[in-house]
């Protein structure tokens, strides 16, 4: 019997790093198997063409996970890794991976990712932590907890928000019981963090991890655009990292690496550069989604997604430099809520000068919204240049041409 060399991906989005991860690995010559628990996506299976193997399973239940598994493998499928790319099931993965499929990654270090109650309780007192303050399931805020709280801004969110979804700013005590209140009617079972406003340049940082050592893959600037929530809506990355810029990031990585006890894995990590060094935001055990996997080929012409199913495969990554571009990626949102009617000038974006690539999410007759997480961001333009100064001109040029169409709700 001839045994398919198979790699099992938990969940996917339809477009961005995850994606890109499951292409990759047919690149690689994988047959590839998604379990996937969105029904949509069984619906539009003809749309998932790199997708050889769609299967219908709750992704959060680990035993009918592990009973498609062996049913895979009855049929002569030789399981090589099991991986995702998508919030929250990272640890689901890796725990499936460490009893069918050893690789080095860690279930229990991506669930403290996973959950922010979780990393700041495991990283507290380390001097890139921030003040902060968990409320557990069920309990109030008392005023002596009141008093140990830093002062104002303040923000709220709960354990395990991604995507900027149930994070919340708060600029007196009438708001923060009211957001807490919110967010514990929305997530009863969830614990609610309370952490300083910390003020800075916020920078993303993409990095892998082999046999402990740690490879940083990109370094990026972040825009925000405030409104409802925190929206990022520019990522600038840097093409020359200035030296001392790196050191402190790698030192941060490495006091994060050695806490979580991480030996393989991918990770990406927020933070915030304060006048007192660096400020942690969040950590996750994945490379971010959208389209960072397009940004960074764009800049260095490395593929993240592949270089880290390497890793998973236990192979060594390699994040070979092929060029250097300063690349600025410029989301755009809306302001208005509507059923999308057309959209038009995606055409006169792609043809501005600089640009990558030009993306757009929703399709006509799609309810679009302002944004109140970062799924509710619906094009992406990515333009290329000399300083980030030019590349982020071109970028935020091209995505001027793009318009949504709405009638009004």
């Amino acid at each position: 019997m001839d045994f398919l060399k198979t790699i099992i991906f938990i969940g996917t989005n339809k477009s961005g790093s995850s994606r890109e991860a499951i292409r990759a690995a047919e690149r690689l010559g994988y047959f590839t198997v998604l379990f996937t628990s969105n029904e949509r996506q069984i619906q539009q299976r003809k749309e998932y063409i790199d997708v050889h193997e769609m299967v219908f399973v709750d992704t959060t239940n680990l035993q009918a996970m592990k009973k498609e598994i062996l049913s895979l493998k009855s049929k002569g499928n030789e399981i090589k890794t099991i991986a995702s790319f998508v919030d929250s099931n990272v640890s689901n993965a890796f725990t499936l991976c460490e009893e069918f499929c050893p690789n080095g990654t860690s279930a229990s270090a991506a669930f403290i990712m996973e959950n922010k109650a979780g990393t700041r309780a495991k990283l507290a007192g380390l001097p890139f932590s921030p003040k902060y303050l968990t409320i557990q399931p069920g309990k109030k805020l008392d005023a002596k907890s009141m008093d140990a709280l830093p002062d104002y801004p303040l923000i709220v969110k709960t354990a395990s928000s991604t995507g900027s979804k149930d994070v919340l700013r708060a600029t007196d005590d009438v708001q923060l019981q009211r957001h807490i209140a919110k967010l514990q009617e929305k997530n009863p079972l969830e614990a609610v963090i309370i952490e300083e406003f910390i003020e800075g340049e916020q920078y993303l940082v993409e990095a892998i991890v082999f046999n402990k050592e740690i490879q940083i893959a990109g370094v990026i600037q972040q825009e925000i655009t405030f409104g409802k929530r925190f929206i990022i809506t520019g990522y600038g990355v840097l093409a020359i990292v200035p030296r001392q810029l790196n050191d402190s990031i790698k030192e941060v990585l490495t006091s994060i690496v050695e806490k979580l006890a991480i030996q393989n894995g991918a990770l990406h990590v927020e933070m915030r550069l304060t006048k007192n060094g660096w400020r942690l935001i969040e950590i996750n055990p994945r490379i971010s989604g959208g389209a960072m996997n397009n940004m960074l080929k764009a800049a260095f012409g490395y593929d993240l997604t592949e270089e880290t199913i390497k890793l998973y495969l236990g192979e060594q990554p390699t994040l070979e430099i092929k060029q250097r571009h300063f690349v600025f990626t410029q989301y755009v949102i809306i302001d208005k809520r509507g059923v999308l009617e057309k959209v038009t000038g995606k055409g006169r974006a792609r043809k501005s000068p600089g640009i990558v690539e030009v993306y757009v999410k929703p399709k006509k007759g799609q309810l679009l919204t302002p944004p109140l997480s970062m799924g509710h961001r619906y094009a992406y333009v990515i333009a290329q240049g000399r300083t980030l100064a030019i590349a982020k001109s071109l970028a935020k040029k091209a995505a001027e041409e793009i318009t949504f169409h709405l009638k009004e709700q």
